[in-house]
């Protein structure tokens, strides 16, 4: 007896432990961990009340029940965590997890899974050379996106898009990709199949079709192309920040995002043309869909912009055991890169925390930090950044420096709004089966000035009557008035 006793404790932590590992627990977890640990849940609870989240908790409660799927559940979790913001937030299932349990499914299993999925059946040569011989121009055509080459062809009252390359495995020859209804409304079909809805399907100069945020560029026919459409289009499918003139009187920096492993391209780009910079009166930067990244990357631009002293509202940290790892993450862990300096820095920091687990603590001496330069430069005289609804985070911190100078001006649309609470620290989940971002600090702007869910709106609002290819134009003529 004492024997089977004996045996059932050894296999009552493999019972607990796969018990651990379903959906209603992995949401237990994050409920509890984001409670006690995220810097926003507090204030966010103040807001909208307690019985609001609670009855929210409630639902969510049901929904996780009956979900075997880990990446079902991961993204139920999301949902579940929108409740607070909109931004700063991350469930991500960790790489080696399938969507089912047991092995991953073979290339043929795919394919067979797939293989009665409707086709449309076109001699791709034919079609060809019946598109070259249109004399009007419309969805018809022979478009690529990477690692697609998609046929569209009109049936009936709708547009239908078939594959004539792709991959082989989920996708083959002759399969519908895409359907532009009679209303120009879109289906386009992912990767694994699954139908993402676009409210409409439009053309972009002759040879670009956009669908939200599927771009598809027109190989056939051949048509002329149009410097301003293709210019729109480098500009946002750039990895890369560039510098080049625009006219006489006007430079253009593009910077797509502010990683901290992009601030060495982003300064090098500077540096390289400053000299440029500081002789041309209008100085354009293009923000467009960059969605932040690190304080540092944005520094070298302060001067350039620079006019009278820079007011920056800094933020208090939660302190709590799990919040604190991460200062001795940055002391530890080489790929956070922090030099002996910086990981002084950091010790002192995490002793200053824990010190006081369970409040806000601020680790700079004052509120509010004041920038200043030496030089206010002649030119430009004139700086118009272009945002739109995709910046956030640290693109905001730089926005709201950079409208402190009498030189700048903001053109485009709102800012998307993730700013106050902010800091992402990333843990993994019991079961290491997804790993739960959150945020350790909060703005001491709240709650006089707050940005989160309202964002930065520009000092000239771009209408949608001006096609996102003319932005630049646009802020081009301006500036030269």
């Amino acid at each position: 007896m004492k024997k089977i006793v004996f045996l059932l404790l050894l296999s009552l932590p493999l019972l607990l432990s796969a018990q651990d590992c379903d959906c209603p627990s992995n949401f237990a977890w994050t409920k509890k961990t984001f409670e006690e640990n995220d810097a926003g849940f507090a204030y966010v609870i103040d807001e909208k009340g307690r019985q609001s989240y609670e009855d929210h908790v409630g639902v969510f409660a049901e929904k996780v029940k009956g979900i075997g799927d880990i990446n079902e559940c991961t993204q139920t979790i999301y949902e579940f965590l929108t409740f607070f913001r909109s931004g700063h937030l991350s469930v991500q299932t960790l790489s080696g997890q399938s969507n089912q349990a047991g092995s991953q499914p073979t290339d043929e299993d795919i394919i067979q899974q797939f293989a009665e999925w409707e086709k449309l059946g076109v001699d791709v040569a034919e079609f060809e050379e019946y598109l070259e011989g249109k004399e009007a121009h419309d969805f018809e055509g022979v478009w690529v996106s990477n690692p697609y080459r998609i046929g569209i062809k009109k049936v009936g009252g709708e547009y239908l898009g078939f594959i004539i390359e792709a991959d082989g495995v989920y996708w083959t020859e002759g399969q519908i990709k895409l359907r532009i209804h009679e209303d120009q409304s879109a289906t386009f079909y992912m990767r694994d199949h699954s139908a993402q809805e676009f409210a409409a399907a439009e053309l972009v100069g002759n040879n670009y079709l956009q669908m939200g945020f599927i771009t598809l560029q027109r190989v056939t026919p051949s048509l002329e192309t149009e410097p301003a459409v293709e210019n729109y289009y480098r500009a946002i499918a750039a990895q890369d920040p560039y510098f080049e003139q625009v006219n006489p009187q006007t430079t253009l920096l593009r910077i797509p995002r502010f990683w901290g492993s992009e601030k060495w391209k982003i300064d090098s780009v500077i540096n390289a043309n400053r000299e440029l910079i500081l002789q041309t009166p209008n100085l354009i930067i293009d923000l467009r869909n960059n969605g932040g990244g690190s304080d540092g990357s944005f520094q070298e631009l302060l001067p350039i912009l620079y006019t009278n002293p820079i007011r920056t509202v800094g933020v208090e940290l939660l302190s709590t055991p799990l919040n604190n790892q991460r200062m001795l993450d940055f002391i530890n862990k080489e790929e956070y890169g922090f030099d002996e300096a910086g990981k002084r820095w950091a010790q002192a920091a995490y002793d200053k925390l824990s010190e006081r687990i369970g409040e806000f603590v601020m680790l700079n001496e004052y509120p509010v930090t004041i920038t200043s330069y030496d030089t206010v430069y002649a030119f430009p005289k004139n700086i118009g950044i272009i945002i739109n609804e995709n910046n956030g985070s640290t693109t905001e911190e730089f926005l709201l420096a950079a409208k402190q100078s009498k030189k700048v001006k903001l053109f485009g649309t709102t800012t998307i709004g993730v700013l106050d609470i902010s800091n992402m620290y990333f843990v993994p989940s019991p079961c290491n089966e997804f790993e739960l971002g959150y945020c350790l600090s909060k703005s001491m702007r709240i709650p006089e000035m707050t940005i989160d869910d309202k964002g930065i709106q520009p000092d000239y609002y771009i209408d949608k009557d001006i096609p996102q290819y003319e932005w630049l134009k646009y802020v081009t003529e301006i500036l030269g008035e």
